[in-house]
């Protein structure tokens, strides 16, 4: 397979690492702060909130014109402090008062190639710490780049609605607003997965299908019915989604025990694959402050050829 490199300049200014909008969780000088739900030395917070970003690598293979495609997924998980109103990181979170809300962000990037074009496809969903006062994640972004253009799709949660935007290329698809009841979001299990797993479980429940899966096959988004359980062997343990009434499942397998990590993922559209991901490389790092060309290095501890 042939893979396209990026300098370091260029793949950091692809992800909008900018020097200027550092994406540090915070500006306080000890990064997040804790909650008082999770005091200082307990094992959510001794992981979550000691000022690193957990960066996870993984083989991954993509479906794409019904052919399978083998690429690359990253995975970053990092908690920050959001504003609950404009929802986006917010700058000073001691000045935000009851407007600060900590989250867990995940950015998930794939890449696969696609005869002589590439395919890069990113999320970012910001999903609250306290997921018993909150909930439903408060925001997603998805955008999806190849050589025809781009989409995006973004999610906000607006009481108990998500206002959803779409930008497309695709005619049939265009410029479009609109509103859908909040449901639990396919995009969020992930990061549901490493806050409360036990917590998902149901054997009832409306889920919006992902974003990727979407924008790939060229579905409208809205709520099905689908049910989640919980598998559980003796090193890892499966959180498996079947949808009622269309033939799709996702299964992710993460570590049984705190911090829960993401070890691997099987989706299946129709009786076929249509991705799946096992994990190459976890390390913990304040890749922030890594944005010079000499740390352009330390991509080979994620083994990470991108």
């Amino acid at each position: 397979m042939n893979h396209f490199y990026l300098s370091l300049p260029a793949f950091l200014l692809f992800f909008g690492f900018l020097p200027l909008f550092s994406c540090h969780p915070g500006n306080h000088q000890n990064g997040q702060l804790v909650l008082v739900s999770q005091k200082e030395g307990s094992p959510f917070a001794d992981y979550w909130y000691a000022g690193e970003a957990e960066l996870n690598s993984y083989d991954m293979e993509q479906s794409r014109y019904g052919e399978n495609r083998q690429g690359e997924a990253v995975m970053v998980f990092v908690t920050e402090d959001f504003s609950k109103s404009k929802q986006v990181k917010l700058d000073d979170p001691e000045e935000a008062g009851k407007d600060r809300v900590p989250i867990l962000k995940l950015n998930s990037i794939r890449r696969f190639v696609t005869g002589i074009y590439d395919y890069s496809m990113m999320q970012s969903v910001f999903t609250p710490v306290d997921f018993k006062q909150f909930p439903h994640s408060l925001k997603t972004t998805t955008t999806s780049q190849d050589w025809c253009g781009h989409t995006f799709t973004q999610f906000n949660l607006q009481g108990n609605d998500y206002k959803v935007e779409e930008r497309s290329y695709f005619e049939s698809e265009g410029d479009k607003d609109f509103q859908l009841n909040a449901a639990l979001l396919e995009d969020e299990i992930w990061n549901k997965i490493r806050l409360d797993p036990e917590g998902l479980v149901s054997e009832n429940t409306n889920v919006i299908p992902s974003t990727l899966y979407a924008r790939l096959l060229h579905q409208p988004l809205k709520p099905k019915a689908a049910r989640l359980q919980i598998k559980k062997q003796e090193s890892m343990s499966f959180l498996v989604l079947e949808y009622l009434h269309m033939d799709r499942s996702l299964t992710i397998g993460f570590e049984p025990n705190f911090p829960h990590k993401i070890l691997t993922w099987t989706e299946q559209q129709d009786g076929q694959i249509l991705s799946k991901g096992s994990l190459r490389k976890s390390i913990k790092s304040a890749y922030w402050k890594k944005h010079d060309n000499a740390s352009a290095f330390l991509r080979d501890s994620l083994q990470i050829v991108w």
